[in-house]
């Protein structure tokens, strides 16, 4: 991979790190808050375009509609950019290098595949559906994009032990239900940590889902060419998948997790 053998980190770079259908979109959007600072509405950056535009998924970023304004190594430092790819294919020099931050997040597999479920089905023809349980079934064979979930969630895991200091593990779920406590853990990771009660409300207010999903740049248009901009913008609840998995699947997948996370220390 090219990417792997000539990337060069620099300092003070912020790379957010995700398996997809994990939560990126709102990581994005709640770190360009945080790294911007409080600004006025009209210079708030998520209201000016996507939080996928300001943050580039670097793996994939000759896809961005605004190609020329996506080029890496000009972006200005701190850089904050997005993978999917596993911990294992990173550059060296951002593996390596101490001063270069992490943050991954992750989400519960089961509202995970209805997530993913949901976003390549309203991109296909309807005789070109996916059946669920096809989904499901592939998901616990560790068919995924960009490699094995599971695997992919541990490698980062097992990482973020070891240096905490370097890599913030995270979990969508304590997002949703604390988001104060897990922003301000957020802001006090990357350098930036609040002044006061005030500062951290505001964030929370212009990373709400509700006004996220609300914005025009996230209601149309697109920053890929053939991903609809409102796509990243679903539902964003916990425990969807309660509405659409059998007990069936609910058991198979309760049991592949319990399997993969054995002895990690990781509750998912």
């Amino acid at each position: 991979m090219v990417f792997k053998a000539t990337f060069k980190s620099k300092p003070n770079d912020v790379l957010l790190a995700s398996s997809i259908k994990t939560g990126s979109t709102w990581l994005k959007a709640i770190c360009v808050s945080i790294m911007q600072g409080n600004k006025e509405e009209e210079e708030d950056l998520l209201v000016k375009d996507n939080p996928h535009f300001h943050v580039p998924t670097i793996e994939v970023m000759h896809s961005y509609s605004k190609t020329p304004t996506h080029d890496v190594y000009t972006m200005p430092s701190p850089r904050l950019f997005h993978t999917h790819l596993p911990y294992r294919i990173l550059p060296n020099s951002i593996k390596n290098s101490n001063n270069c931050k992490i943050i991954y997040i992750t989400r519960n597999p089961k509202d995970t595949i209805i997530s993913m479920w949901h976003f390549f089905n309203n991109r296909k023809r309807l005789e070109d559906l996916s059946p669920l349980e096809e989904v499901v079934e592939n998901f616990c064979k560790g068919v995924h994009p960009y490699g094995p979930f599971f695997e992919h969630v541990l490698e980062y895991w097992e990482e973020s032990k070891k240096m905490p200091q370097k890599i913030l593990f995270l979990k969508y779920e304590d997002l949703k239900i604390d988001p104060k406590k897990e922003v301000a853990k957020i802001a006090l990771f990357l350098g930036k940590p609040f002044d006061n009660e005030e500062d951290l409300e505001i964030v929370l207010n212009k990373c709400s889902m509700e006004r996220l999903k609300n914005l025009e740049v996230n209601k149309s248009g697109s920053i890929f060419s053939h991903i609809h901009n409102s796509a990243y913008f679903r539902k964003g609840v916990v425990g969807e998948w309660k509405n659409h998995m059998t007990p069936e699947m609910e058991e198979q997948l309760d049991k592949i997790t319990k399997l993969k996370l054995q002895g990690s220390g990781l509750e998912l």
